[in-house]
């Protein structure tokens, strides 16, 4: 890969909405008197998903789940000298030295911060640019191919975790991870920057699609946020 993972995760938050940026603020200086990190609020309305993503599913997913990996996270950084000062994405590089807590949170919180910007309301998010376009066709001979693949990931994926679409050694591929690791960290199985991402914990989808995550799959693409994934793809591509 031409560029950093870890270059290329920065340049992708610097991207995202200004307050989502502001989540991998360096943690304060001296007596730890403010959090290291913060959950920054949605870059749409919690109903603006709908009728995908349910509201009440949106409000619990944000306001308490990743507020509670941001808590996690902050309390693991607090106790642990050697993590204050560091970026998110400078733990996750390193995330294998840490203990689990710091893995689980750390990844939580990158993990949910990039999956909201990845997600825009019901014909707001675009296209596929021709640049993307033309990679996926390259690497799975389609777009409904690579969706089958995407979607497949995700139900194959026992338990929680994720679904991505990542970047790595010159071609697109899409991998699945556990809890809440992800493709950036350095013992991934698979490396690579993420273009598209999203969350199979059943907390993102059970109050409105139960037990049928394939539902909750395939309905995914009509908020999925193709200008971010866009952007994401042209800074890793490059």
């Amino acid at each position: 890969m031409r560029r950093s993972l870890l270059a290329l995760t920065i340049l992708a938050f610097s991207i995202s909405t200004p307050a989502l940026a502001q989540t991998t603020a360096s943690a304060p200086t001296g007596a730890q008197q403010q959090a290291a990190f913060t959950l920054a609020p949605l870059p749409y309305a919690y109903e603006a998903l709908s009728p995908v993503i349910d509201v009440e599913t949106m409000r619990i997913h944000h306001g308490r789940h990743h507020q509670a990996y941001v808590n996690a996270l902050n309390t693991a950084v607090a106790a642990t000298p050697a993590l204050q000062g560091k970026s998110l994405e400078a733990i996750l590089a390193e995330v294998s030295r840490h203990p689990a807590v710091v893995r689980n949170n750390a990844g939580g919180h990158y993990n949910h911060t990039l999956f909201w910007t990845l997600m825009a309301a019901p014909g707001q998010g675009g296209a596929p640019s021709a640049k993307l376009l033309a990679q996926i066709d390259k690497d799975f001979g389609s777009l409904d191919a690579f969706k089958k693949a995407f979607e497949t990931a995700g139900l194959q994926r026992f338990g929680s975790g994720w679904a991505w679409l990542i970047w790595s050694e010159g071609k697109l591929r899409v991998v699945s991870t556990p809890n809440q690791d992800n493709p950036l960290m350095d013992d991934a199985p698979v490396k690579g920057a993420p273009i598209l991402a999203n969350d199979v914990w059943e907390h993102a989808y059970y109050l409105q699609y139960q037990n049928n995550r394939g539902a909750y799959l395939s309905g995914w693409w009509q908020v999925v946020n193709w200008n971010k994934a866009n952007a994401l793809f042209d800074a890793a591509a490059r």
